[in-house]
């Protein structure tokens, strides 16, 4: 799972004044916040706090009503439909709380997939996901359905596809929220190896255990805008 973490001081994230309107709701209300290449941020807040809405604002599956969204290096309202998807798959690698696999794909196909949809060969891209599935633990349950996986099982292949093309931020929304406790600290546990060899991840979460175990920064969101922000020590 070799990264390119890049310079410590590269910003891969920033928000600047950013508005989110639905109708007379205000999802997000002039939030601005950087995150830094190498950087592990939990976001954290109550229900309709806007979490959910900078998730997808920096994923660029929804668009500011003002402000700026730049990722990686590309101010994300310059780019038209077609480019954003053709960017998150370059350099966005997600984590659902639900997975979102393919139910008739096994799990090899689902992560090749990722690679396949940039262009890259059917054969380079499965060779890619063997050895991420590999890396993960899991290359013996390469040929399964997703129904008979454990979650566990699923997440992890969920991850490997996330990580597919080297993205430059892994984003994860609830990460944990469906497993069981066990299956749980193993994700935790390996998305913390993964902000050690350089990956930049930003996690959505109700959960504090998950937040003060695999991050290094806590973002409290209320009322749209940045509450409070503070450093964490990841526990062991």
């Amino acid at each position: 799972m070799t990264q390119d973490p890049g310079s410590s001081q590269q910003v891969v994230v920033r928000l600047d004044g950013v508005h989110k309107e639905y109708g007379d709701a205000k999802a997000l209300d002039g939030m601005s916040l950087e995150i830094r290449a190498g950087d592990a941020v939990a976001v954290m807040g109550p229900s309709g706090c806007g979490k959910s809405t900078l998730l997808n604002m920096v994923a660029g599956l929804d668009r500011p009503t003002s402000g700026a969204v730049e990722v990686h290096g590309q101010d994300l309202g310059k780019l038209n439909e077609t480019g954003l998807a053709l960017f998150r798959r370059r350099h966005i690698g997600m984590i659902f709380q639900f997975f979102n696999l393919i139910d008739d794909l096994p799990a090899l196909d689902n992560v090749a997939l990722a690679a396949q949809l940039t262009g890259i060969s059917a054969r380079q891209a499965r060779r890619r996901a063997l050895e991420l599935l590999d890396e993960l633990g899991i290359a013996d349950r390469k040929d399964t359905y997703p129904a008979a996986l454990s979650g566990g099982e699923r997440q992890r292949v969920a991850v490997a596809r996330a990580l597919m093309n080297r993205p430059a931020l892994l984003l994860a929304d609830e990460p944990t929220g469906a497993l069981d406790s066990r299956s749980g600290e193993q994700v935790m546990d390996l998305l913390i190896d993964l902000n050690q060899i350089g990956q930049t991840l930003l996690i959505v979460t109700h959960d504090p255990h998950l937040a003060t175990r695999c991050a290094s920064r806590l973002i409290e969101v209320a009322d749209g805008r940045v509450a409070r922000e503070s450093a964490l020590e990841p526990s062991a």
